[in-house]
Formats: C-alpha cells, sequence, structure tokens
C-alpha cells in the first residue's frame, strides 16, 4: 500500500462518517490487501465496534464527492470548476507578482502544489457541503421538486 489517509466529518457536520483512503500502487496490491489475513482480522474486529463497512474504488475526482453514490461526472465537473476558478483568481492575484521572476515550470509548479492543497483541504469540503443537495439529488427527486 502507498499511504492511508483518514477522512472525517468537519465539526457540526450532519453525518459521524469517518473514511479511509487507501492508494495502491495498481490493482494487483490492492487485491493483495484486501484478501491478506492481516486485513481480514482487522475487519472482523471492527465490524463487531461499528455499522457495515461500504467499499468504493475511487479513480479521481470523486475523492471529493463522499456518498455512497457518486454524482454523475458532469455534475462533479461543474462542482469542480466552481472551486477551481476562484481558487486559480486568488493564486493569479494573489502569487503572482511574488513568482514573476521565476522560469515559468517553477512559477506553475508552485501555483499547482498551492491549488491542490487549498482545493483539497478548505474549497472542494466547502463547495461540495454548499452543493450537497444538488450533487445527490437523483432524476426521480428532480421530477418530484419541480
Amino acid at each position: 500500500m502507498h499511504g492511508a489517509a483518514i477522512i472525517s466529518s468537519f465539526p457540526g457536520a450532519d453525518t459521524n462518517e469517518i473514511g479511509i483512503l487507501r492508494t495502491f500502487k495498481d490493482e494487483k496490491e490492492r487485491d493483495a490487501f484486501y484478501n491478506s489475513e492481516q486485513f481480514n482480522s482487522w475487519e472482523a474486529y471492527a465490524s463487531t465496534l461499528t455499522e457495515p463497512a461500504v467499499y468504493r474504488q475511487l479513480t479521481g475526482l470523486e475523492a471529493w464527492f463522499r456518498s455512497s453514490t457518486p454524482p454523475p461526472r458532469w455534475k462533479m465537473a461543474i462542482a469542480t470548476l466552481c472551486g477551481v476558478f476562484p481558487t486559480s483568481l486568488f493564486l493569479y492575484y494573489a502569487t503572482g507578482s511574488l513568482l514573476k521572476d521565476l522560469p515559468t515550470p517553477f512559477r506553475l509548479l508552485i501555483t499547482a502544489t498551492f491549488m491542490v492543497g487549498i482545493l483539497t483541504w478548505v474549497v472542494m469540503p466547502m463547495v461540495t457541503k454548499i452543493l450537497k443537495a444538488w450533487l445527490t439529488r437523483t432524476k426521480n427527486t428532480q421530477q418530484i421538486h419541480t
């Protein structure tokens, strides 16, 4: 396994959900982990303490959209744009003059590093919280509410 992170709800959130995001080099490494005796022993023990676990394989943006069923990709794209555009404007004005003398690859690396950090820990959690009702609305509930 390449790494793991624990994702918990913000204070005051509607849920007590805690997630474990595990990163693997490839499917072979992932399958070996989930089929290991150590993982299965831990899973058996943890099941006596918690609700049944829900497993989802995340391959990209859906990691920001924590729910049992991720929203359609077009909604994830719009929500991501709602986070990326203002963040990129902020970074342009906040760092542009400070980084202007650096070579372009370094400027882009620094900006991208800030962008990923701000999106991951600040902006996208807020965007997904604000847009939660729209992101999780299904076609059936849209017809009922219109």
